[in-house]
């Protein structure tokens, strides 16, 4: 069975010694991610964005994550997978097994909403993801995804077909007919058009099974993109990725398909993450945890006040910081929500960023309060809420709040990741209604 190592966020690996508060890898493997870090670059990132290199005394060279979560994988099928650094009062300090397939099975409950609006298809339910390795995981619920489409039945197109053929049908091809059957006089040199499921859409998706074949370890996997490559026996692989992208015209038509495009996208070309191969790195499906906590609340959030109470914007870019003499400095706040009771504005932004009570201010920068002041003052809002991860050194009771005499307010709230839902159904209830002095709400 293939090794797997698991590390948090900004934790350490160190070559073949054991030593308190760091992961142990066998120094081959060190030496391979050392070699990545230091040799890789492609068009997305440098490697060393994902992972640092420094010597520290009495422990040596050390290789330390930074603030990107996901998976690296070895020619020799061995996993390095970095977890997002997650404080939740559920966890148990003693079962530490059981808080990393807690952590993991919250990632992959991340991972579903990276795409905005698709999220709500991907309700795949795997029983064992704590304990599967995560690239297993985006296989399967690609694999659920081209279920859906084949079950619905792949769409065709029109393609135009050369050939040669005893009977005149479609386009005289007069010049190759020549050229061709000169001493053929019983055949014709036509351009026909087949009706064929070898449109672009589908070549991308046979490509990509290929390419998951080759990746995954899974026997169930494997085995099922076996089945779905025998309905994509009519299609051809895609020649070249970019071109056949830019041939996919999204409509109505093409709906069951854009899920599954958008991870062909992401596993051919690496264009919606950072993704790494090199000489002994099989892959890397790496994601920056500050985009990802981003996603992931707004998702939430929309769940929770989304629909008939609140308009709802995310990355939201109709205003600037200046007007004249022309538009100058966009602003682009996480979470814009407009109630439909009565017109009232509230901003929120989330930041990926353990505070603590030992810090001034608990940490928040003074820049992101400059930011946060800004963004009431244009949007006209109500109040603005900054939307933190739970952490152990700030009790989650704590009320956290910042007003200036010219009415401007900032919240700070705290999530725990393990109770997303609960966590975020008591911060909407600040958006929902304004409480009054006897707890009440008035709308």
């Amino acid at each position: 069975m293939a090794a797997l190592y698991s590390i948090a966020e900004f934790g350490s690996f160190v070559a073949d010694k054991i030593v308190p508060g760091y992961q142990s890898l066998p120094k081959h493997i060190f030496d391979q991610l050392e070699n990545f870090i230091l040799t890789k670059r492609n068009k997305q990132a440098d490697a060393s964005e994902i992972m640092g290199i420094s010597v520290r005394k009495g422990v040596g060279k050390i290789i330390t994550a930074k603030n990107y979560v996901g998976i690296i994988t070895m020619r020799d099928g061995t996993t390095i997978e970095i977890l997002p650094k997650i404080y939740s009062q559920t966890f148990d300090e003693a079962d530490e097994s059981g808080n990393i397939a807690a952590v993991r099975k919250i990632l992959v409950e991340m991972l579903k909403t990276l795409y905005q609006p698709s999220y709500k298809l991907l309700q795949t339910a795997y029983v064992n993801v704590a304990n599967i390795n995560i690239l297993e995981v985006f296989i399967r619920m690609y694999i659920d995804e081209v279920f859906r489409i084949v079950k619905h039945g792949l769409k065709c197109d029109y393609e135009s077909v050369m050939q040669n053929d005893s009977i005149i049908k479609g386009k005289l091809k007069f010049s190759e007919h020549i050229k061709r059957n000169y001493a053929h006089k019983e055949l014709n040199f036509v351009e026909v058009d087949h009706y064929s499921p070898n449109r672009p859409e589908n070549r991308l998706i046979k490509t990509t099974l290929q390419y998951l074949y080759r990746q995954s370890a899974s026997i169930r996997n494997k085995r099922d993109i076996k089945t779905l490559l025998n309905e994509f026996s009519e299609v051809s692989l895609s020649e070249n990725f970019e071109t056949d992208f830019s041939k996919c015209v999204p409509d109505r038509n093409m709906i069951d398909y854009e899920f599954a495009l958008q991870w062909s996208r992401v596993f051919l070309s690496g264009k919606s993450f950072t993704s790494f191969s090199g000489s002994e790195i099989a892959a890397a499906l790496l994601f920056p945890m500050e985009t990802l906590f981003e996603r992931y609340i707004a998702v939430k959030l929309f769940q929770i006040l989304g629909g008939e109470e609140f308009q709802f914007f995310t990355q939201d870019t109709r205003h600037y910081l200046f007007d004249e003499p022309s538009k100058k400095f966009l602003m682009r706040p996480d979470i814009v929500m407009i109630r439909k009771g009565d017109g009232k504005t509230f901003v929120a932004d989330t930041k990926w960023k353990v505070l603590s009570e030992t810090k001034s201010n608990y940490g928040i920068s003074q820049a992101d309060m400059y930011q946060m002041f800004a963004y009431q003052k244009k949007y006209g809002a109500e109040n603005i809420t900054l939307i933190y991860p739970l952490t152990q050194q700030v009790p989650s009771n704590r009320d956290i709040q910042y007003m200036s005499h010219d009415g401007v307010t900032v919240r700070v709230k705290f999530v725990d990741l393990s109770d997303v839902q609960g966590s975020l159904s008591k911060i909407a209830e600040d958006f929902k209604g304004e409480k009054t002095t006897d707890d009440s709400f008035v709308y």
